[in-house]
């Protein structure tokens, strides 16, 4: 007795708002082995006399345990000891008296029956399926209550029986939903019947067999929410989420319930916005499905923008010094994103028809409140409605562009709002049309001096403009802009020495950065003017308050001397190091989350990129830092629903459903800073190649691991990117060096391939993996490796060709659009990307390994073949061919073995409608000249006419043909120098000359311009013409080749060209007959390649 009396102090201390005691009592109870915990919890949540707090905090622990250590504790009870807990919860049910601890023991009775579900779907709890059915038709409506409870909070209960229980789960949620004088039960058994339906998402026939318990959800989630409960609409919310299909045959009175709720003014905001976003989910999660109700969306749109005027007025605003975060769960901020995400979802076809008008009377409103939302709205659909906004920009910005002097503040402020976002959302068009006026107004508008907030706006969508702003077009502004930022800058210097606000000066700084990072070299003449204060700020600027602008200033500097290069910045460079320094010094003292870590950050790899091997020396002071932020480990927490919500987003922390009521939480304080951080090393490692070898291998032991980093995209591309660079740093170490290190990466990187979910990030590594082969060559992948990367690299090809006919089934859906295309398109593309990349990675091991890996390669065969199958889409063609080139560039004349699934396919393939596959083919018959062997010869009479017929053919140097021309013009040049005897030579070459030179394939151009050289060479008498009449046109076409950049000053083709016009050089007549055929152009590029080969 004593013993429990003591667990009960230690329960009740558990809760105690005092930290210390708190910790030392979690210390304590988990000391105490699990079986005591259950018998102590037990018994404290059946003691009658025990506090309802202690009764509480028992019952949760008790849930807890079962939730998070169920294998270590309960197995190894005795069988008494697990039946006596099973008879116990059931019996605590039936006789508790207060609802709320009924509650929590209905909560531990659904957790056990959870783990009491054994592989094969059997429920090892019979008895509490018997007591389900018994309290449901009970008269008790308390035990009803409990029955309900724990089914919704575990729909899975009846595991492999659910389906012999259909009828019978049915008949019980539709009798409860019907139980007229007990709400409660109504709003329980709506949840109870949502959570199933949620639980069986995938079960088309199950979802189709419950669909007449909607109306009944329906009209659950209606009275609930007038009785204060949103627990209905919540769920009704999560059906749209996950099962949007279920809602079908009642769509349309789902959205007319949506829209009432939201329209009503009586509820809390909480429910009106919950109400709002069961129609923009659907927009997410059944766009199409949507897109026939497009009535009541348009009803939806009203409602949306009438949020958006729930605004406060707010004497302060305009002088506020510290953004405070948006409210989120304000009206206003609720119906800006709605809309947003509402235009993304259904597409401005649908959605600008709808607003346009609305918007257009609200910015004619007298009260500011509807101009502010006006202009508000046309920022908030810019994306969705991307393609409709840009057929009337012109119109649009005038129109803004007048708020920019409205009287109110806080519409001038949704001006430049506007502004800044349509310059990210329709960039470089809006920049090249509007440059003039938006440039003026913006200028005008930063001279606000008794508004800074508005001021400070105005600066942060200058900077949206000049981010994405040609170089030429800024230009001409530079000198208004320099003045103009220069004047601000040192008024705000002033104002912060007088009164300490700031934040028109953090926008300012970034403004100055922007306009030099556009401005380039072009920014040298205003370097003095803003050097001098911004190296004071970041010497003075050092109380806590002033991080942010400390760190947007570091950025400021780092940014103007990479835009105005290593000779003007240099006398400054080691003095700014300096100051980075300092900080870097105190960087020790700073806090995880001082915004300055990242700007520092950042700000030593831009100076990295100007100092070059310079930037070595300071590397020791540096790394120590970079690399303490790249190793963050972020907190994570598995929780159950229940504890999720004790939990706040407000702490940063962000929240995952896994569904059954578990959730996974990420606090993401530090996730931006850690992927900076990763990123900065990549950047070290490009830059200082070996003079970074020093770290690298503290490097590859960070970046590996981090390959499984999934709580944020960057990293994983940062790990991946880094690889490949890393070897080329550790190259000087030697070979043994270096294989280590492959060694060390190789295995992660395969399975990386294997696992990664994200399709960008699989691309990224699929991209380095192949790098790293073509680095580290024959031998560097063993047995294992190649059986791995084998069955990966094949289940990716399956994939690309399920993902196709799952694409073929959605076209034929009934919900199928013109904008469901378009995403099926999107979709498409993603898939060709991972193509390219599996292409990639074969190139990198036969370029490596050459014909040794065909054995290999040849469970791979039948896919391949497959992708050139002629009914297949162009770029499944086009990569399909670019495979079987590698192999014929790399692995002859052993490759003629496959030549019967893919020489057929390749010679109709060159007068093919697609561009990309001609170009794919051709490269293929030049590669086969050049290295395929004897077996191939007699390809050559049949392909050297079809690919002069592609030459000749009207439109074939359009620019959607001409790489695939010059390919083709190639494969001749090969044809004719590897196998002049499959065709005629001299009936062909005056045609070859008369199409060079190639211009946009530098490679190709390389071997047409050698093969020229070899003919001129040996005096080929049709190439020279008689008495040397074609030098002048060969004069021209070398000429072009340069000032096309075909030809390179260091390669050897260059030198073997300028002797042929050193040749020509000594005979006068002739010299000045081709020159003087040129034009000034040409006759530069004759002189450059003189002087530089």
């Amino acid at each position: 007795m004593a013993e429990q009396q003591q667990f009960y102090l230690l329960l009740s201390n558990l809760m105690s708002p005092d930290n210390t005691v708190r910790k030392q009592s979690e210390e304590a109870y988990d000391t105490i082995p699990g079986q005591t915990k259950i018998t102590f919890l037990l018994q404290a949540i059946r003691d009658a006399s025990a506090a309802e707090e202690v009764k509480q905090m028992a019952a949760v622990l008790l849930r807890r345990l079962l939730s998070s250590s169920f294998e270590e504790v309960y197995p190894s009870l005795t069988i008494d000891m697990q039946t006596a807990i099973k008879t116990e919860l059931l019996t605590g049910i039936q006789s508790d008296s207060s609802s709320n601890i009924r509650k929590k023991v209905c909560d531990i009775a659904a957790e056990l029956a959870r783990n009491l579900i054994d592989d094969d779907g059997n429920n090892q709890w019979p008895e509490i399926l018997k007591f389900l059915f018994d309290s449901v038709n009970s008269q008790d409506v308390g035990l009803r209550e409990a029955a309900l409870h724990i089914f919704w909070n575990f729909p899975g209960i009846f595991g492999n029986q659910q389906q012999h229980y259909l009828e019978v789960i049915k008949r019980m949620l539709v009798q409860c939903m019907q139980d007229q004088d007990n709400p409660q039960i109504r709003t329980l058994a709506a949840r109870a019947a949502a959570s199933f339906i949620l639980s069986n998402e995938g079960n088309t026939a199950l979802l189709k067999h419950f669909s007449d318990l909607l109306p009944g959800i329906l009209q659950a989630v209606n009275e609930s929410c007038y009785r204060g409960d949103d627990s209905v609409l919540k769920s009704l919310v999560e059906i749209a989420d996950t099962a949007p299909k279920y809602l079908r045959p009642n769509l349309e009175a789902t959205l007319q319930l949506s829209l009432k709720l939201c329209a009503d003014t009586n509820l809390t905001n909480m429910q009106r916005q919950l109400a709002l976003e069961v129609i923009v989910t659907l927009s997410e999660t059944a766009a199409a499905m949507l897109r026939k109700h497009t009535n009541i969306v348009a009803q939806s749109v009203p409602q949306m923008l009438s949020m958006m005027v729930d605004l406060e007025e707010d004497e302060e605003w305009a002088m506020a010094d510290e953004l405070e975060d948006d409210d989120f769960d304000s009206n206003a901020v609720a119906g800006e994103s709605a809309l947003d995400r509402i235009a993304c979802g259904l597409g401005g076809k649908i959605v600008l028809p709808m607003i346009k008008q609305h918007i257009m009377q609200m910015l004619q409103n007298p009260d500011w409140k509807y101009r502010h939302a006006g202009l508000m709205a046309l920022s908030a659909i810019g994306e969705g409605c991307h393609q409709q906004m840009e057929a009337i920009l012109s119109e649009i910005v005038s129109f803004v562009l007048l708020f920019c002097q409205d009287p109110h503040p806080r519409v001038r402020y949704a001006a430049c709002n506007a502004i800044g976002q349509m310059a990210t959302d329709f960039a470089p068009t809006f920049q090249k049309k509007f440059h003039d006026k938006v440039i003026s107004a913006l200028l005008q508008t930063m001279e606000d001096q008794t508004n800074p907030r508005v001021q400070a706006h105005a600066a942060a969508a200058l900077i949206n403009f000049t981010e994405d702003c040609p170089k030429t077009l800024l230009i001409p502004y530079l000198d208004s802009l320099v003045q103009h930022l220069h004047v601000i800058m040192v008024a705000k210097l002033q104002e912060l020495i007088q009164k300490g606000t700031k934040l028109v000066l953090e926008q300012v700084v970034t403004s100055i950065a922007s306009v030099a990072d556009t401005a380039e070299e072009k920014f040298v003449p205003y370097y003095d003017l803003f050097m001098p204060s911004l190296k004071h700020i970041v010497e003075n600027a050092v109380q806590k308050e002033l991080r942010l602008l400390r760190g947007k200033t570091i950025e400021c500097i780092s940014l103007i001397g990479l835009a105005v290069g290593k000779e003007k910045f240099m006398p400054d460079a080691s003095a700014v190091m300096q100051l980075l320094l300092k900080t870097q010094t105190d960087f020790n003292d700073l806090e995880d989350d001082d915004p300055q870590i990242s700007y520092m950050i950042s700000a030593w790899a831009r100076m990295c990129k100007i100092l070059g091997k310079e930037f070595q020396q300071y590397l020791p002071v540096v790394m120590g830092p970079l690399m303490k932020t790249a190793s963050i480990k972020p907190e994570v927490a598995l929780l159950d629903t229940q504890d999720m919500e004790n939990m706040s987003e407000d702490d940063g922390w962000e929240f995952v459903n896994l569904g059954d009521q578990q959730s996974f939480g990420i606090k993401t304080a530090g996730l931006e800073e850690k992927a900076t951080a990763c990123q900065m090393l990549v950047c070290y490692a490009k830059e200082l190649k070996e003079g970074f070898v020093e770290y690298t291998e503290q490097v590859v032991k960070l970046m590996v691991p981090l390959l499984k980093f999934y709580f944020h995209d960057g990293v994983r591309v940062a790990a991946a990117e880094s690889m490949p660079l890393l070897l080329e740093c550790a190259r000087v170490r030697g070979p043994e060096y270096l294989t280590q290190m492959w060694h060390f990466m190789c295995d992660a990187l395969i399975k990386s391939i294997g696992t990664e979910p994200d399709s960008d990030v699989l691309s990224e590594i699929m991209h380095s993996f192949a790098k790293c082969i073509e680095l580290m060559g024959d031998g560097c992948l063993n047995n294992e490796h190649f059986e791995e990367l084998g069955g990966i690299l094949k289940g990716k090809l399956e994939e690309h060709f399920k993902n196709q006919e799952v694409r073929q089934a959605k076209r034929q859906d009934e919900d199928y659009d013109e904008q469901v295309e378009e995403t099926l398109q999107d979709e498409d593309e993603n898939d060709v990307y991972i193509l390219t990349k599996v292409s990639d990675i074969l190139h990198s091991i036969f370029s490596s390994y050459r014909e040794k890996v065909l054995p290999w390669f040849e469970q791979l065969l039948q896919l391949i073949v497959n992708l050139i199958c002629p009914h297949r889409p162009w770029a499944d063609r086009q990569w399909g061919l670019c495979i079987f080139d590698d192999i014929v560039e790399h692995c002859s004349p052993s490759s003629f073995k496959y030549a019967e699934y893919f020489l057929r396919p390749m010679m109709q393939s060159l007068c093919d409608t697609s561009p990309e596959v001609r170009q794919a083919a051709a490269y293929g018959v030049g590669v086969m000249a050049q290295f395929g062997g004897e077996n191939y010869r007699p390809a050559f009479t049949e392909a050297v006419p079809l690919l002069v017929g592609v030459i000749q053919s009207a439109d074939s140097r359009a620019k959607e043909n001409v790489n695939a021309t010059e390919n083709c013009i190639s494969a001749v040049a090969k044809v004719m120098k590897y196998r002049p005897e499959c065709v005629n030579v001299n009936e062909i070459l005056p045609h070859w000359l008369s199409w060079l030179p190639l211009n946009e394939d530098k490679e190709e151009a390389v071997h047409t311009f050698n093969y020229l050289c070899d003919l001129i060479e040996s005096n080929n008498p049709i190439v020279l013409g008689p008495d040397n009449t074609n030098l002048p046109k060969i004069f021209s076409i070398i000429a072009d080749g340069v000032a096309n950049e075909s030809i390179k000053g260091e390669d050897g083709c260059s030198k073997r060209l300028a002797n042929v016009i050193r040749q020509v050089q000594v005979s006068g007549g002739l010299w000045t007959q081709c020159v003087s055929a040129l034009n000034e152009t040409q006759q530069k590029a004759i002189q450059d390649l003189l002087n530089s080969a």
